[in-house]
Formats: structure tokens, C-alpha cells, sequence
């Protein structure tokens, strides 16, 4: 990791190695927290934050869900998202904001346990690789299954529910994959560890429903939104895992990872083994949006405002 400046912290940026919390922090022993990850790219209207107020919403959300009142406002967060990356200097970077159960309380009862929030901002790359967007990835369906929605909340994007995802992937990576893929508790295609999980049979595009307990991705509706204005079809229904191995195109998408074609499932070449044009058609549109050179997108974009990357405070 690269370490940034300043880490806005309940209100106040404090320096990167002061950004610390008790040993405690109930977050820490039982997973009560919830996160976003979200990107700032360099544009030609200068850095901006892709989504930022949907995935200021998702946070406020996912807290609600398990009973976190977060003490600030969504435009308070957005704009202390703005904030911190202006003083880090940044003009593209990952964004990590949290909310979490911190210290004062140990114990499964929670609500005695106060709400903190922290938001976090570096550079980073490629997710899934260097040359992971280009060449596409391997992949392996993992034995583990999502977690149920009649146990947890897969709709919130929640810390502790995420050794889930942790246990799929180093069981992918040992075996020697770069990510794997998650079935529903009713063997349907569910998601990647972290990514939603895409496939195209016959000039179709599916995608799983949020019935298969999948999070409700922000890229994911970016890029339906692209593939809609492109004129493809896309489907939400149930994918048999069957279909992933019969499917002409398959590909991948998150923040952190962005669009990401699989070129091969459990040993198995996707088609030729090699991104297809829908994929190709798609991840063109989507990365101009993200970078600000298509206008059609351009209300995804939240600029970091030219007097915050001066020093001024956002009025």
C-alpha cells in the first residue's frame, strides 16, 4: 500500500500513522463495520470522484442495516471525500470510507459501542493485475458458497461478512487463479469475491438477480446503463454454472477492478480464450465514462473542487 498524507477521521484529517484506533474496537473483534470502495480519476474537468453521492448513499445504507447511526450527513461525507483527497494531492486515487463500532464496549450487543467513520485515500492499480483489463483473468468457482440472505445481509456492504469473499479467494489463488467465482446457497452464479459477474450467450447479456444475494453493485448498474445505450439486451435472471462454461463472452466488474473480461473458468478457454467484442464494445464506453470523455456520463462525476486542491475550504 501507498501510503497517503491525511486521513479524514470523525471530522478531522489527521496524518496517515496517526490514524490509528484502540486494540478494542469492538469492530475489530466482531466485524461491525461497514465500507465503501469508490475511485477519483484524472479528467479533462480535473479529478473527479466516479459515483461518489450513490456510494455515499450505499455507506449510509449498509449502516442502517445493521444499526449504525452514522453521526454525519450524506453531503458531509461527500464532501470530506472531496476534502481528503485535495489534501493528499491526489488527482487519482482509491477511496476507502468505513464506519465502524469502536471502542468502549466488548460483548455481541453493539449499540452501546460508538459510531466512528474514516475515510481513506491512495493510489492504486489494477486490481486483479497488471494487464488484467487487457488480456482478461482465470478463474475458478470456488466451494464456497455466499453467504445466505436468511443469515446475513448480503445488500450491505459489511466487514465481517466479507471472510466470505477472503476464504473463496485464497482458495482460488492457491489453486492458482486470479479470482474466483461464488454460487448462491441454491448453486446459481452469484458474484465474484468482489466483483459482479457478467456473461453474454447469443448477443444477450445476464447478469444474476439480486434475489442470488448479490450486492447491489454501483459499477454494476454503470454498466448496464452502457450496455443498454449501446443497444444490448440485458437480463437479470438465475445463471446455472453450466452457462458460464457455454457462455460466448464472460467478464467481471467492481470499483476496485473495474471492467475485467475472464478468459477461462476452471481450466476451461471462455469461447476462443480471448475478450470478446461485446466486452471490448462495453469496456471502451465505460472507461471513457469514467474518465470524463463521454458526455453522456458526466453527472457520474463529482469534481474535486479547484479551491479544495488549493487548500481553501468548500464553503
Amino acid at each position: 500500500m501507498q501510503p497517503s498524507d491525511y486521513i479524514w477521521m470523525n471530522g478531522e484529517l489527521v496524518p496517515w500513522q496517526d490514524a490509528q484506533v484502540h486494540v478494542l474496537t469492538h469492530a475489530l473483534h466482531y466485524g461491525t463495520s461497514v465500507f465503501e470502495g469508490v475511485r477519483c480519476y484524472e479528467t479533462e474537468i480535473g479529478p473527479a470522484v466516479f459515483r461518489n453521492a450513490e456510494h455515499v448513499d450505499r455507506l449510509l445504507r449498509s449502516a442502517g442495516l445493521y444499526y449504525m447511526p452514522v453521526p454525519f450527513s450524506a453531503e458531509e461525507l461527500r464532501r470530506a471525500t472531496l476534502e481528503t483527497i485535495a489534501a493528499n494531492g491526489l488527482r487519482s486515487c482509491y477511496i476507502r470510507p468505513i464506519v465502524f463500532r469502536g471502542y468502549g464496549t466488548m460483548g455481541l450487543f453493539p449499540l452501546e459501542a460508538r459510531v466512528d467513520v474514516a475515510i481513506a485515500v491512495w493510489e492504486w492499480g489494477a486490481y486483479l493485475g497488471d494487464g488484467s483489463k487487457q488480456d482478461g483473468v482465470r478463474a475458478k468457482v470456488s466451494s464456497w458458497r455466499r453467504i445466505s440472505p436468511q443469515a446475513m445481509i448480503p445488500h450491505a456492504k459489511a466487514g465481517g461478512q466479507y471472510l466470505n469473499s477472503i476464504l473463496a479467494k485464497i482458495e482460488t489463488h492457491k489453486a492458482g487463479y486470479d479470482e474466483a467465482i461464488v454460487l448462491d446457497e441454491h448453486g446459481n452464479v452469484c458474484e465474484g469475491s468482489g466483483e459482479n459477474v457478467f456473461a453474454v450467450r447469443d448477443g444477450q447479456i445476464v447478469t444474476p438477480p439480486q434475489t442470488a444475494s448479490i450486492l447491489d453493485g454501483i459499477s454494476r448498474r454503470s454498466i448496464m446503463r452502457v450496455a443498454r445505450d449501446l443497444g444490448f439486451e440485458v437480463v437479470e435472471r438465475d445463471i446455472a454454472r453450466a452457462e458460464l462454461y457455454l457462455a460466448d463472452e464472460v467478464f467481471v466488474c467492481g470499483t476496485a477492478a473495474e471492467l475485467v473480461p475472464v478468459r477461462e473458468i476452471d481450466d476451461q478457454p471462455v469461447a476462443d480464450g480471448t475478450p470478446g467484442e461485446v466486452t471490448r464494445a462495453i469496456q471502451k464506453v465505460y472507461d471513457d465514462a469514467l474518465h470524463g470523455r463521454d458526455e453522456r456520463y458526466r453527472d457520474w462525476l463529482d469534481p474535486v473542487p479547484a479551491q479544495a486542491r488549493t487548500g481553501a475550504p468548500l464553503g
